[in-house]
C-alpha cells in the first residue's frame, strides 16, 4: 500500500505491480525543453512495464496566445478527458516519474491534484532509481488502454491565482521563485520576454530540493521552507517559476516537508513577462 507520502521508492513500485490490491497507472513525464520530442524517444527506449507516456506539451498544457506563458494550463475539461484516456479513474493509484529528477513529474502530480485526484505519488529518484532497484524495461509504445471516459468533476486540492490576484497581493503573499538564482536576478533569460523577477519574489531553485536525485529527508525540506515562510502560514505562500513547471517541484517538496496548502501561479514569469505593464525587479 502507498502511505500518505506524496512519494513511493521503487521497491514500493514494485510490490504495487506486483499487487492485485487495486487500479494501479504509472505515467512517465519524461520531457526535454530543448528536445520536445526527447521525452517520448527516451520513454518508447525503456519504461516501466505498463507505463503510459505523459507529454509536456500535448497533455499537460493548453493552447498558447503569447501571452498566458509557455506551459499554460490546459481546461480542466480538457485534461479530465486526458485522464480518463489513460484509464484513470476516482479509485485509481497513480505513481507518476520522469528522467530528470522529477522536474516533469511533479507538473503532473500537481496537476492531478489540481483535478481532484488524491491517490497520486512520485516514483523518488525516477526512472535512474528504478533502474538501479534492477526494475524490470519494457520498451515501445504504450499499449492502449481502455478509455476510462472524463474524470468526473471534483474539488481541486491545489490553490491557484492568476496574474490579477498576485499582482493585487503582492507584498501580502511569501512568493517563491524555482528558476536557476542567475535567472531570477535577471542576469540571463533564455526564454522569456524580458529579466528579472515578480517585485517581492524569494528564490528558491528547485534542484536544492534533491540530493543525488531524490528529495531530501522531509525534516530538512521543513526547515528549509519554514525559514522562507517565517511567520507567515503555509496558505501565504504562493510559487512560480518560469513556465509554472517546476514551481511545482517546490509544492511536491512541501508535501514532502508536511507543509500542504501554498498555491500555485501557473503563469509564472513567462505569463508575467509578456505584459509590459506588469513591474519587474531585478538583482
Amino acid at each position: 500500500m502507498i502511505d500518505a507520502s506524496p512519494l513511493l521508492s521503487a521497491a514500493e513500485l514494485w510490490s504495487c505491480l506486483n499487487s492485485t490490491e487495486s487500479q494501479l497507472v504509472v505515467l512517465d513525464a519524461s520531457f526535454d525543453l530543448q528536445d520536445a520530442q526527447s521525452g517520448r524517444r527516451a520513454f518508447e527506449q525503456g519504461h516501466v512495464p505498463g507505463a503510459r507516456y505523459a507529454d509536456l506539451d500535448a497533455d499537460l498544457c493548453g493552447a498558447k496566445t503569447g501571452r498566458n506563458g509557455r506551459h499554460p494550463l490546459p481546461a480542466r475539461e480538457r485534461f479530465a478527458a486526458t485522464v480518463g484516456g489513460w484509464g484513470i479513474g476516482p479509485q485509481t493509484r497513480v505513481v507518476v516519474y520522469d528522467r530528470q529528477g522529477a522536474m516533469f513529474a511533479a507538473r503532473l502530480w500537481w496537476m492531478l491534484r489540481w483535478l481532484g485526484h488524491d491517490d497520486v505519488v512520485v516514483l523518488d529518484g525516477g526512472w535512474a532509481a528504478w533502474q538501479a532497484a534492477g526494475g524490470a524495461v519494457e520498451g515501445g509504445a504504450a499499449a492502449a488502454v481502455v478509455d476510462a471516459g472524463p474524470y468526473p468533476e471534483r474539488p481541486t486540492l491545489m490553490p491557484t491565482l492568476d496574474a490579477l490576484a498576485l499582482q493585487a497581493r503582492l507584498g501580502a503573499v511569501c512568493l517563491v521563485d524555482a528558476r536557476a538564482p542567475e535567472r531570477y536576478r535577471g542576469e540571463v533569460e533564455p526564454l522569456d520576454a524580458a529579466a528579472g523577477h515578480i517585485p517581492g519574489a524569494l528564490n528558491r531553485f528547485f534542484q536544492l530540493n534533491l540530493v543525488e536525485g531524490r528529495f531530501k529527508p522531509a525534516a530538512t525540506l521543513r526547515a528549509e521552507f519554514s525559514a522562507l515562510l517565517g511567520e507567515r502560514p503555509v496558505t501565504e505562500m504562493v510559487h512560480s517559476c518560469g513556465s509554472g513547471v517546476t514551481a511545482c517541484h517546490n509544492l511536491l517538496a512541501m508535501h514532502v516537508a508536511g507543509l500542504p496548502g501554498a498555491g500555485l501561479y501557473p503563469g509564472s514569469w513567462s505569463e508575467w513577462s509578456a505584459d509590459p505593464a506588469r513591474p519587474v525587479a531585478k538583482g
